[in-house]
């Protein structure tokens, strides 16, 4: 995978945003300070944006000739990291192996599969392991370890207390914030998604993932957005391994999400608070339904 290319088509993505609310766009030195981007990527993006009816450019002068549609957009996996691409990856990869306790991971395999070097991989894994949750093994070999009911607890607590703040957060960003954009397409796909439930139920887990995510971003808190990997793996990923029931359980997450956004939306701390408590707690006891029960100790 080209890094560069995933560079660009990032930038042209948050690019689009500033198409809506302007009539002409600034230089191409602000354009590059505002994407954060080098001048020979802002000008590849002013050429995208001519082929695609979008804007006149004329020298210094880009006046906008259209909004942008979701069209125009490059796809959300597209312009992902090499970190989350990697990590969507790992989890497709222990969910297709049946996410049993022992399951063998290898990082050279990971690797090829993915397109990437071993030493992100390898990352990944190692900040994985300290949560408990792979084991190193010889050989470039990991193994998934089994989670316990002392870890699910342990861990919806943490979640509890981050997602809670970055909501009280998300609320107060400015009415410009991109993350309102983000929120109404997320939003769209949780609708697209509801109305075609019988058959797209499966496709869940990451749409669950991608609106959590917004709403921890908000946080700006760089140990926040960072734990959160932990908390997609169980979450959106580890209650899939129980699948008695999956589409009512992913119907009604769905409308809890959709309960969630009204309330960002609105602006009311006491609505957010609220309607986020009512989804976490009902994820908490998603999380520990699907545990394997305790065995009962021998007499």
């Amino acid at each position: 995978m080209s890094k560069q290319n995933t560079v660009f088509k990032d930038a042209y993505n948050r690019a689009l945003g500033l198409l809506e609310n302007e009539a002409r766009l600034p230089s191409e030195p602000d354009l590059a300070l505002r994407l954060k981007v080098s001048r020979t990527t802002v000008r590849s993006i002013l050429a995208q944006m001519v082929d695609a009816g979008l804007i006149r450019w004329d020298k210094r002068e880009k006046t906008v000739l259209r909004a942008p549609t979701l069209a125009d957009r490059f796809p959300e996996h597209e312009t992902d990291s090499v970190a989350e691409i990697i990590e969507r990856r790992f989890m497709q990869q222990i969910l297709a192996g049946g996410a049993e306790p022992g399951m063998q991971i290898n990082e050279l395999e990971l690797a090829r599969d993915i397109g990437v070097g071993t030493t992100p991989v390898r990352e990944f894994l190692i900040r994985f392991s300290r949560f408990g949750l792979i084991e190193k093994r010889p050989n470039s070999h990991w193994v998934l370890k089994g989670f316990t009911r002392d870890f699910a607890l342990e861990l919806t607590e943490v979640r509890e207390m981050f997602e809670l703040r970055s909501a009280a957060a998300f609320v107060r960003l400015p009415p410009d914030h991109p993350a309102w954009r983000d929120l109404a397409a997320v939003e769209a796909e949780h609708a697209a998604l509801l109305r075609d439930i019988d058959r797209r139920y499966p496709d869940f887990s990451e749409l669950d993932e991608r609106f959590h995510r917004i709403v921890h971003g908000a946080s700006r808190n760089r140990f926040i957005i960072d734990f959160y990997d932990v908390i997609a793996i169980v979450f959106h990923y580890h209650y899939q391994w129980n699948k008695t029931d999956a589409k009512a359980r992913n119907t009604i997450a769905i409308q809890e999400h959709l309960l969630y956004i009204a309330a960002l939306r609105s602006g009311d701390p006491l609505r957010v608070e609220d309607a986020c408590r009512r989804h976490l707690a009902s994820a908490r006891a998603t999380l520990l339904g699907s545990l394997a029960p305790v065995p009962e100790p021998a007499l």
